[in-house]
């Protein structure tokens, strides 16, 4: 069943834009399974569960509004607890718009993931659409023995039209330690970001990040993935894979295989 989902929109003082925020909390339903006892959001931010797997709890965000728009300030936390699953998706990509008067949105995703616990964290793209400014914040804290998997992508422009302005941060702490620390820069104003030692005129760039304790006796092994895409063990239990890309569909081409590779590797998603 899903929770009745709770809307605690505030429209900001300023006109330009709008605050909102939104929140999950996974854990175990004593059955075996996880339960969702936190599901809200308001907004944007629609969440809804979706049919799970075994012991994992799935949840999909469907936008019900256009954003992030220029001004509005959007602010995302997960939790998961001990011995729960949760996977997280989104239906659609999500669209950074210029918003009435120039100023930046924002956008801060929270993920807090306990020991023993494991999260698949699955968005569709992020979209800079031309005369947009958006700045991302993701953080993720992780306990000693928690499982995580992570996409990021994002596109610079729809399709035919200059990107806008993008500017985002991955931070991945493992047990009380950093584990993976990313900043890019993209768009007008931003020095270099086309230049082939970013992204060399592509438009579609992400990695995927996977943590579990089966990286500590078996660390994988650094090594390219075609022209525009590697592979690289982090100082943990950890791997990441980083691509450039076209487009977005080539862009999620190389992330999944490398997905597939690794359920083969540690069947552990």
């Amino acid at each position: 069943m899903t929770p009745p989902v709770a809307l605690v929109t505030a429209v900001a003082p300023d006109p330009a834009g709008v605050v909102a925020a939104a929140r999950i909390v996974a854990a175990p339903d004593g059955r075996g399974g996880t339960a969702l006892p936190v599901l809200e959001g308001g907004g944007p931010f629609a969440l809804r569960r979706v049919g799970g797997r075994g012991a994992e709890a799935r949840v999909a965000l469907v936008g019900a509004m256009s954003a992030p728009l220029g001004g509005d300030r959007l602010t995302l936390d997960a939790r998961v607890e001990a011995g729960a699953a949760l996977a997280f998706s989104t239906t659609a990509a999500t669209i950074a718009l210029p918003g009435r008067t120039g100023a930046p949105a924002t956008y801060d995703t929270r993920i807090d993931v306990a020991d023993g616990a494991a999260l698949r964290w699955l968005p569709e793209p992020l979209i800079s659409a031309h005369g947009s400014d958006v700045r991302t914040t993701t953080r993720v804290a992780l306990g000693a023995g928690a499982r995580l998997l992570l996409r990021e992508e994002q596109v610079l422009g729809r399709a035919g039209e200059p990107p806008g302005r993008l500017r985002s941060r991955l931070t991945i702490h493992h047990a009380g330690r950093p584990l993976f620390d990313q900043e890019l820069n993209y768009g007008p104003g931003a020095p270099g970001w086309d230049g082939g030692a970013v992204l060399g005129g592509h438009r579609a760039v992400g990695q995927l990040v996977a943590v579990h304790p089966a990286f500590e006796e078996r660390p994988m092994a650094a090594r390219p993935l075609g022209a525009t895409a590697a592979v690289t063990p982090l100082a943990g239990p950890a791997v990441v894979v980083s691509a450039v890309a076209r487009d977005a569909l080539e862009l999620r081409k190389v992330l999944d295989s490398w997905a597939s590779e690794l359920n083969d590797v540690i069947r552990a998603f």
